[in-house]
């Protein structure tokens, strides 16, 4: 019985990798592009995607903790530093997502076509859903809160690609040109969500491994 979670640990972490590199592709592509053709809406999914790669490689690094046999405090502290710079990360994306989509609704900017951020978009409509399921699996087999908490973030950005992809298509095929800021404008919600959520179980770890 042992012997099968320390498997089923050892592909979780090799899902969490895989996670990781797909990621960092996600958000070097997508900042491009986003740049490239003014698109908050894109620029948006590509930083918030950064904290995606954080999130899961923190989770990477625990669940190797956990292989190798860390006790259960050093696994815990782990988190607890990664979901502080998490929730530090999602307060600075969400200032800077709000400020440029605003600033771009006043002045009537307009993002201009991106084929290669369209491209991104598509493959990461097919990459989540296979990640979530995953995810969902091994969270199962393994009993691990994390894993599935990890998997339904992944869920959620599944959604956020779908709104950035409708916006950019909306900006394309019928001229709407606010389209683009209001998709970005999309993510903040999540975003300041996320960084409460990260910070409030950070200070939970603090306050029960703490007192130990």
């Amino acid at each position: 019985m042992e012997s099968t979670r320390k498997e089923n640990l050892k592909k979780a972490r090799t899902l969490q990798i895989w996670n990781v590199i797909y990621d960092i592709i996600e958000v070097i592509v997508s900042l491009i592009a986003g740049f490239t053709s003014n698109s908050s809406a894109l620029i948006g999914w590509g930083l918030d995607s950064t904290i995606e790669v954080l999130s899961a490689g923190t989770l990477g690094w625990r669940l190797h903790g956990e292989v190798k046999g860390i006790d259960e405090k050093r696994v815990e502290n782990r988190k607890k530093v990664t979901l502080y710079v998490i929730s530090i990360s999602f307060v600075i994306v969400s200032i800077f997502i709000s400020y440029d989509s605003i600033s771009k609704l006043i002045s009537k900017e307009t993002a201009s076509w991106s084929t290669i951020g369209i491209v991104i978009l598509i493959v990461s409509l097919v990459v989540n859903p296979i990640l979530i399921y995953s995810k969902r699996n091994y969270g199962n087999k393994l009993d691990s809160p994390a894993l599935l908490a990890d998997a339904k973030d992944t869920f959620i950005c599944l959604y956020q690609t779908v709104v950035v992809l409708i916006g950019l298509l909306l900006a394309k095929k019928l001229g709407w040109w606010w389209a683009d800021p209001v998709a970005a404008l999309l993510i903040v919600p999540y975003a300041v969500k996320e960084g409460w959520e990260a910070f409030s179980k950070a200070q939970k770890i603090k306050n029960t491994f703490g007192k130990k």
